[in-house]
């Protein structure tokens, strides 16, 4: 059993940063206490029944001025708390280039993640030190929420949508995995662990597990095998879009939008194809929802995102 401590342990660059602010705002709201108990007090025994104290009325300019100069103190702080915490949320928003990508799946009850050389873990998650690693994360049922307090990330992973966390582990060890959102009968026991290597150490660990299939091999695979490549291969005789170096691309829609080719729009244009056309195409595309699963458009998505420049086969 590990020993009771009043803090988690702090293993990401994000965590140092949300502990740095917290503390930030527990002296700030410390000080206030203070500041407020103090003068309760100080009030309580000059003016208390019997005192010599003056009690009349105070002169107008010293209300206004110490009404003004609270109200703006007031102000001023609650802009930089703002700007403060909303900094470190941003931050915190936007992987770095180059990160490690998993792909995380959310089960009832279970984490299925996969590394980008195939190899696959149940409630497992391995991360090397120093190193950004990028979630891309589904669910397969209904909202879970994946939660690591020694990281201080929590993100929820909806059905239907990919959401995305990153984070980069400063310390090598092993720490536990939740699921913060209530997901049915057996939420409690939905979890796992998080364990941190050394780069070298995550290097062996990786080789030595069973690989299959890389991601996008696999959704190279199922494009051929659902039939997109015969619209749009470049040879095709079907007026489609050429898929080569789409995602992460500005895209002009018909109804005259542009949009960022990201995951979601990839997503989308797989399962609701008729809702962002193409400038210059008709809406001749079917749907897909019913045909694939999560799994695969997880698949789909890694092998569009793996086109560069190359026509889709």
């Amino acid at each position: 059993m590990s020993p009771l401590t009043l803090w988690p342990a702090t293993a990401s660059e994000q965590a140092a940063r949300i502990d740095m602010l917290f503390t930030g705002l527990l002296v700030i709201s410390g000080a206030i206490l203070l500041l407020v108990a103090g003068l309760l007090l100080v009030l309580c025994a000059r003016y208390r029944r019997g005192s010599a104290a003056p009690r009349g009325d105070l002169p107008d300019f010293i209300r206004r001025d110490v009404e003004i100069g609270w109200t703006a103190a007031t102000l001023f702080l609650a802009l930089f708390l703002f700007w403060w915490a909303g900094a470190t949320q941003l931050r915190a928003s936007d992987p770095p280039a180059g990160a490690l990508e998993v792909h995380v799946v959310a089960k009832q009850w279970m984490w299925k993640t996969r590394y980008p050389n195939g190899a696959r873990e149940i409630n497992a998650l391995h991360a090397p030190r120093g190193e950004a690693m990028r979630l891309m994360m589904t669910s397969q049922d209904v909202i879970h929420s994946f939660f690591v307090p020694a990281f201080r990330l929590k993100q929820d992973v909806l059905p239907g949508r990919f959401t995305e966390m990153w984070f980069r582990a400063t310390k090598p060890g092993e720490y536990r995995l939740f699921c913060a959102e209530f997901c049915g009968t057996d939420h409690a026991r939905m979890g796992g662990t998080v364990t941190v290597m050394e780069p070298e150490d995550f290097a062996r660990w990786v080789a030595a597990q069973p690989q299959e299939e890389d991601l996008p091999g696999e959704g190279a695979a199922l494009f051929t095998a659902l039939g997109c490549s015969g619209c749009h291969a470049a040879a095709s005789a079907v007026h489609a879009p050429v898929l080569a170096g789409v995602y992460g691309r500005m895209v002009h829609l018909a109804d005259g939008r542009t949009v960022r080719a990201d995951e979601a729009y990839l997503r989308d244009s797989i399962l609701q194809p008729k809702r962002d056309v193409v400038v210059g195409y008709e809406p001749i595309m079917p749907s897909f929802d019913g045909l694939v699963d999560e799994a695969d458009l997880q698949r789909l998505v890694a092998y569009l995102q793996s086109l560069r420049g190359e026509a889709a086969r």
